[in-house]
């Protein structure tokens, strides 16, 4: 018996096999859900059909979140594959590469808008349609990160599309919360993953986060996809509106130097 067995899953962000997404995916599966994915552009389909066909996934459809009439299509193609629907995740998130990086006060207002409609804002409409479908309750769950709270260098654009992400969660969580419709976010921290890459020193970022994580160690998309079947499952039936951390105990720390490094001063 598994932790998810008789429930559905739409899985939106999906990028690779190292994708924070197709972690959470592995999990579900694990737990006997039936999982769809949904991607975005042709450069994605050539990794995502592939990973559907070796794992018996045979919801795979496309769909760009800027368009309502797409995210409508695609729920009503949900809705007869899978008649309802009990879990949304929601790891989308996109800024132009040159919103990342340089100075903060150069972030231009047509990245800004791209950035929070994509990253943050999309979360609401496919929120609505998914709550139509859970007419037993559900759980959505949104991947955020820590510098929507604290300031990480060249994260610039993005950590505002987080902070924004992080309130239409809870927000989300009070509204859909009377039909039993849970809405979380999940916070991990650096992972290696295809998004990741494209923000500049993130190599860095990585190993300090390592070296200074009351754990001394990373995150892994297994780790993360272990907390999302607790929410997605009864377990969690209790837990809404939360940004729950799976990052080591990073977040914790006010002075993100070592015990070693304390003694040598």
């Amino acid at each position: 018996m598994g932790l998810l067995d008789g429930k559905n899953a739409l899985v939106f962000g999906v990028a690779n096999k190292r994708s924070i997404a197709w972690g959470i995916t592995e999990a579900f599966l694990r737990e006997g859900a039936t999982v769809g994915l949904s991607y975005v552009g042709e450069a994605l389909e050539k990794r995502v059909f592939p990973l559907a066909e070796e794992n018996g996934i045979d919801f795979v459809e496309k769909c760009d979140v800027t368009s309502d009439a797409e995210i409508e299509a695609l729920f009503g193609k949900v809705g007869d594959r899978f008649g309802k629907l009990d879990i949304l995740i929601h790891a989308i998130a996109f800024a132009p590469g040159d919103e990342l990086g340089g100075r903060f006060r150069d972030i231009s207002r047509d990245g800004f808008r791209l950035a929070l409609d994509i990253s943050a804002y999309s979360l609401i409409p496919l929120a609505k349609h998914a709550a139509e479908l859970m007419t037993e309750g559900g759980s959505i769950m949104a991947l955020t990160y820590y510098a929507s709270e604290k300031v990480m260098p060249r994260y610039n654009v993005m950590a505002i599309a987080k902070s924004a992400l992080e309130n239409i969660v809870r927000y989300l969580a009070a509204d859909l919360g009377p039909q039993g419709v849970r809405v979380n976010s999940l916070s991990p921290g650096p992972i290696r993953t295809l998004a990741a890459a494209g923000v500049p020193g993130f190599r860095v970022m990585l190993h300090y986060a390592e070296k200074v994580s009351p754990t001394r160690g990373l995150a892994t998309q297994e780790d993360v996809g272990n907390v999302a079947v607790f929410l997605a499952s009864d377990w969690g039936r209790q837990v809404t509106g939360e940004t729950i951390y799976i990052d080591g105990g990073y977040h914790v720390l006010g002075l993100t130097v070592t015990e070693e490094e304390l003694s040598e001063g």
